[in-house]
């Protein structure tokens, strides 16, 4: 297994696991209340021995610090920007899965350098009136915004971001839940609810970067037809349209780790 390092950013100390691959920089950027340790398959399989992966603990996750002047995506946006400069990892593909597409995406115009951008399980937003539209109505949906959660609460948040029928345990994301600082988690519920991200839809369309957009087919958090909507408007869509992973929910990552790899690989082969 990866182990975790240690690096100190402008008021930040990070913890990040880095694969052994020595090709181009891929940055992987888990999502809220998550870890790197969703990377982990990803890192010590073939994909992480060709390219050079470098995959953060958010401020409040993980083994990394906790943020002292709060947590916003604007916050993280800054993290990520720094994180990749600190690390010579400007040039890199930036994958975001949930939350960490949204950081990835807000931070693009802080890295022009960027070979390319793909969100999984991620709909760019144009403002908080999108979220109806772009988030299916999922009970344990509010969980990700509320800073006391228990072990059933984690539980079903977890069970959220698999397939319906995956037979992956979600003991390991539970886990990654309830070690997250509530701060970060109650934060964020005030920063979305007062509209304080950036027009994602807009900087998607904007991108001169290849983007891909990448999807479980068993997805139970995010709408396709959302991300099927707004396919035709972003010019540097990879192949044009939503790429589909068969059998995954919202990680693929973890439930279908092979054909996500080999869906990435696609996608890298295809950068400038």
């Amino acid at each position: 297994m990866t182990n975790h390092q240690i690096i100190d950013l402008p008021g930040q100390q990070l913890a990040y696991r880095q694969s052994a691959g020595q090709g181009r920089p891929v940055i992987l950027v888990h999502g809220n209340s998550g870890s790197s340790r969703t990377w982990q398959l990803l890192l010590d399989g073939p994909f992480g021995r060709c390219y050079r992966c470098l995959a953060p603990d958010l401020p409040g996750h993980g083994n990394s610090a906790r943020a002292t002047d709060g947590y916003s995506i604007a916050r993280y946006t800054r993290t990520l920007a720094a994180f990749a400069h600190a690390t010579e990892a400007q040039g890199a593909l930036v994958v975001g899965w949930s939350l960490g597409g949204h950081i990835a995406l807000e931070a693009a115009p802080e890295l022009p350098g960027a070979a390319g951008f793909a969100l999984l399980g991620t709909p760019p937003l144009a403002g908080p009136e999108s979220m109806g539209e772009a988030f299916l109505p999922h009970p344990a949906l509010g969980v990700g915004f509320s800073a006391e959660v228990g072990p059933q609460e984690a539980r079903a948040y977890a069970l959220s971001q698999l397939a319906p029928d995956s037979p992956l345990s979600p003991a390991a994301a539970a886990a990654d839940i309830l070690a997250t600082d509530p701060a970060a988690r109650a934060d964020l519920a005030v920063s979305l609810a007062s509209g304080a991200f950036a027009d994602e839809l807009a900087i998607a369309r904007s991108l001169r970067q290849p983007l891909a957009l990448l999807q479980g087919s068993a997805e139970q958090l995010v709408s396709l037809p959302y991300l099927r909507s707004i396919a035709p408007s972003l010019p540097t869509l990879w192949r044009g349209e939503v790429q589909l992973i068969p059998g995954a929910g919202h990680s693929p990552q973890e439930e279908t780790p092979e054909a996500f790899a080999a869906l990435l690989t696609e996608f890298e082969a295809d950068l400038p």
